[in-house]
């Protein structure tokens, strides 16, 4: 037996089929199902079951199955250890990137150039990037599906067990129309939460930080926002806003992007509602080293800088919550 054979037997499982996984190992088909049926032989016990449309595994083999994997991930252990110790990465990164994220981060970190350059420094590491909304990105974290998260947050304390780095704090607006009704009162710049209880809203989906933090602050106000539309990105909300179709929740807008809408934003007041998108990992640290090289890298690159003419002007420093070091997480 060795670990050829088990890598082979684990993907026709994978793969419900000798050709698919022949393909996916880049090799010839009989090649394949002969070291499984020399490592069924060795063992004295048939693993898989042949006789239908699809390879399923027979009551040895789902028995076999765990332990296979779990020789496959320990090899792949040792491999990344000596990788770290000669400079040599391996392995691969889970990341995921909220969407109402995206959009409000444009302007203050490119998450794709940091990719791309990780990618360049370490070709063979495999990189998956997915979108999702935050309250599943934090589940996804904390069953290990997700290494690294970029998420909007609408608690002031993270989850047990989750670790944050908040890169982006900005207040949130009320975004209108210059002819909006909240405009009436010459230079106005703030509006209270209640007075937006009749007005229809335009906001990001549920699950979204800044959603929760609006649905969170009207519940304390004693009703229910009346979300009118929604859309995946705050710039995307303005859009609808300008046209007239109701008032976008957002984070504040740099004034000469507000500009360009043909925006008015109005500071919500009463309470002063802020949104803020953070780096988020696991607390005991990111399940390789690979992962947690990437975590380094984000976690220096990811400040907030000074944007001349931004809503928010003066420094605005990068803030933690349950940190726990990466690097002392591995050892």
């Amino acid at each position: 037996m060795d670990i050829r054979q088990l890598r082979y037997f684990v993907t026709v499982v994978e793969e419900a089929n000798f050709t698919r996984a022949a393909a996916r190992l880049h090799l010839a088909q009989p090649g394949v199902s002969a070291q499984v049926r020399q490592l069924e032989k060795e063992l004295g016990r048939p693993l898989l079951d042949r006789s239908g449309r699809s390879v399923t595994l027979t009551e040895v083999g789902e028995a076999v199955l765990p332990y296979a994997r779990a020789a496959l991930a320990a090899v792949e252990a040792v491999r990344q250890t000596v990788d770290e110790f000669t400079g040599l990465l391996r392995g691969h990164v889970n990341i995921g990137l909220v969407s109402g994220a995206a959009g409000a981060a444009t302007h203050e970190f490119d998450v794709a150039s940091l990719l791309a350059d990780f990618h360049d420094d370490h070709p063979q590491v495999e990189i998956v990037l997915t979108e999702d909304t935050s309250e599943r990105m934090l589940a996804a974290l904390n069953r290990g599906e997700l290494d690294i998260a970029v998420i909007g947050l609408a608690d002031e304390e993270p989850p047990p067990g989750i670790s944050l780095q908040v890169v982006i704090d900005d207040p949130l607006v009320a975004a209108v129309a210059p002819d909006d009704p909240a405009m009436t009162h010459a230079g106005r710049t703030s509006i209270p939460l209640a007075e937006l209880r009749d007005r229809p809203l335009i906001s990001l989906p549920r699950g979204t930080g800044i959603r929760g933090v609006l649905d969170r602050a009207c519940a304390q106000a004693g009703f229910r926002p009346r979300i009118a539309f929604e859309a995946a990105a705050p710039l995307s909300l303005a859009r609808l806003a300008v046209r007239g179709l109701g008032v976008a929740v957002i984070p504040a807008l740099r004034t000469d992007a507000a500009s360009a809408f043909g925006l008015r934003t109005l500071e919500i007041t009463g309470p002063r509602l802020r949104g803020r998108i953070a780096l988020a990992w696991r607390t005991d640290g990111p399940s390789g080293p690979a992962a947690a090289a990437f975590l380094d890298l984000l976690r220096a690159s990811l400040t907030v800088p000074d944007v001349p003419g931004s809503a928010q002007s003066g420094p605005r420093p990068v803030r933690e919550h349950g940190f726990a070091s990466p690097s002392s997480a591995r050892c």
